[in-house]
């Protein structure tokens, strides 16, 4: 493996793991907002619960991605750090806010369900603002003027190619945070939050399936170059799809640990993560060896080898300080009675 594609696998391994947890992350604020006003059942608690400790942990892999693509691939940096800074600024500004207003929301209890709101629909606009940054690297929205390149905002606002990767990121959103929260619920013993968050996973599920379908005929008609190449991947999208149905029959299954209930929502959650990992393995390698086509391809953007290196080393280092930290912080999260059953 040339030194190009580990730099690139660092990267895309960076955007998976924060693509995975702010989708779960981003949702729950949503869910949190929608089930305010429903006195009898726990989910808001539920979604609050979760949302409290994650979205700082989140935000420690954003960080990690946009300090990934500039020190590995800096040429691609000043291209997309050119053309997204309109979309870029926008995320920034929703998630300082979003931030902002999350850790208000548990000082100013009189502006709780306002900024419960704020919260909420910042987690749903932000997912579609950041995944619009894959159709923009497929070519088809930059233009280059006197050698500045820039962003068409009106082909990109009315291409239904950008649009169905945001329906895409919305419906994904919701899924994937339904189904953790079904599973956080069952681990609470709450079994009306239960009840509901399996309930919602049943109605986004199969809308994230169409939406995907969606974003692959779109992808036909706007970037063929892309879809030709996802084509030739196509047992890992079937395989995609395999753990899809997967996850379903898991939400099925009597639960184990919990006499009565249906649905084991921890395997569907596995079910699901292994599904969009075998689906962006097969897009990401599609997409190879452009980072932003046509111009910009992994090997012109990359930086020099021994500075490749260095990093790189720094990176395991890094790495190695913080997998225990994040293990002992699930574990704490996810089985610690003390924390997921409050008195």
């Amino acid at each position: 493996m040339t030194n190009e594609l580990i730099a690139v696998s660092v990267l895309w391994g960076f955007i998976f793991i924060y693509a995975v947890m702010a989708t779960m992350d981003f949702g729950a604020g949503f869910w949190s907002m929608i089930y305010i006003h429903r006195d009898k059942a726990n989910a808001t608690k539920i979604a609050n619960r979760y949302l409290s400790p994650t979205w700082e942990v989140t935000n420690v892999f954003i960080v990690a991605i946009v300090v990934a693509l500039f020190s590995f691939f800096p040429g691609a940096a000043f291209l997309l750090g050119t053309v997204l800074l309109v979309p870029g600024s926008i995320i920034l500004i929703l998630l300082a806010i979003r931030s902002a207003f999350l850790v208000f929301a548990h000082v100013a209890k009189e502006y709780e369900k306002a900024l419960t709101y704020i919260s909420g629909l910042t987690g749903i606009i932000i997912p579609a603002l950041l995944i619009s940054v894959l159709p923009i690297t497929h070519g088809t929205f930059i233009e280059v003027d006197a050698g500045v390149p820039t962003l068409n905002l009106k082909r990109f606002f009315t291409s239904p190619h950008a649009y169905s990767f945001m329906g895409f990121a919305i419906s994904s959103t919701l899924f994937l945070s339904s189904l953790l929260l079904a599973d956080y619920s069952l681990e609470a013993g709450d079994r009306e939050a239960y009840r509901l968050y399996r309930r919602d996973a049943w109605i986004t599920g199969p809308i994230s399936l169409l939406m995907a379908a969606g974003m692959m005929l779109t992808m036909h008609n706007e970037a063929a170059w892309l879809y030709d190449n996802m084509m030739e991947y196509w047992p890992w999208l079937a395989g995609s799809v395999a753990m899809f149905a997967a996850a379903g029959m898991a939400l099925l299954l009597p639960s184990a640990k919990h006499p009565g209930v249906r649905g084991r929502p921890r395997l569907a959650v596995v079910a699901i993560v292994i599904q969009y990992f075998l689906a962006s393995y097969a897009y990401g390698k599609a997409h190879l060896p452009y980072m932003v086509y046509p111009d910009v391809t992994i090997e012109s953007a990359f930086t020099h080898p021994d500075t490749f290196r260095a990093l790189f080393v720094s990176y395991i280092i890094g790495f190695l300080i913080l997998f225990p930290g994040f293990v002992y912080f699930w574990r704490l999260f996810m089985h610690d009675k003390r924390y997921v059953r409050p008195k």
